[in-house]
């Protein structure tokens, strides 16, 4: 029996019991670790969601640039029909070229002079 008796003490003895400071230690850091963890992936998707924001805003920027150059496009194409018809033709014929067609006659009109302020009574 002594035989247990000493047996059974060197498995009580074996096992160490720890330091409550150091289970605390090991919690605390193994915390620490967790919302480092947390954090780093918090900052990952706030930096994904910026750069998203950043090229939604720069896609609606070009969106509306494609619109506005597919109207000057629109506005181009009608001017251009406009002046491959003969008739369309003759206003930018008169103002451009100066020229007139037989029995046609062209005047100027100018604006009338500003008015300063020293003439006026």
């Amino acid at each position: 029996m002594a035989g247990r008796r000493f047996g059974a003490r060197t498995k009580r003895a074996g096992v160490k019991r720890r330091r409550p400071a150091l289970v605390l230690a090991g919690r605390i850091s193994a915390a620490a670790l967790a919302l480092l963890v947390v954090s780093l992936v918090v900052i990952q998707f706030a930096r994904a969601i910026g750069e998203n924001l950043a090229a939604s805003r720069e896609l609606s920027t070009i969106r509306s640039d494609i619109g506005a150059l597919e109207r000057r496009r629109a506005d181009q194409q009608r001017e251009m029909r406009r002046l491959r018809d003969p008739q369309g033709a003759i206003p930018e014929i008169h103002d451009r070229l100066r020229l007139v067609a037989p029995n046609e006659a062209l005047i100027f009109v100018s604006p009338q002079p500003q008015a300063t302020a020293s003439a006026q009574p």
